[in-house]
């Protein structure tokens, strides 16, 4: 599966707000390594009020590291997600423990 890097600290607009990509790890896990994007979302116009949060966005395994660019020139790595729970749980708590980041989602 293709991942396209981001810009880190380039705001992206959607409807009701943006989010913003801050960093990139790669996670050591049980030999490989697992590619988790952190940033922060902001819903400035949504019905229920706004607000900020954290978030991790966790693609998957890296297969190949950025060996490839989009259309639009952005960076492109291959990944295969992580689809064991017990795999998923530790990588959470992982994040949880060095990040501080509770809203976790994987692909």
């Amino acid at each position: 599966m293709e991942y396209v890097h981001l810009e880190i600290g380039e705001d992206v607009h959607a409807l009701a707000g943006y989010y913003t990509p801050l960093k990139e790890l790669r996670l050591p896990h049980n030999g490989r390594e697992v590619l988790c994007v952190i940033g922060m979302s902001c819903v400035e116009s949504a019905c229920c009020g706004g607000g900020t949060c954290g978030y991790a966005t966790v693609p998957g395994y890296i297969m190949s590291w950025k060996d490839s660019k989009s259309e639009s020139g952005l960076p492109v790595s291959q990944v295969e997600p992580v689809a064991d729970d017990a795999a998923k749980h530790e990588i959470a708590k992982t994040i949880k423990e060095t990040e501080n980041i509770f809203n976790i989602d994987f692909w």
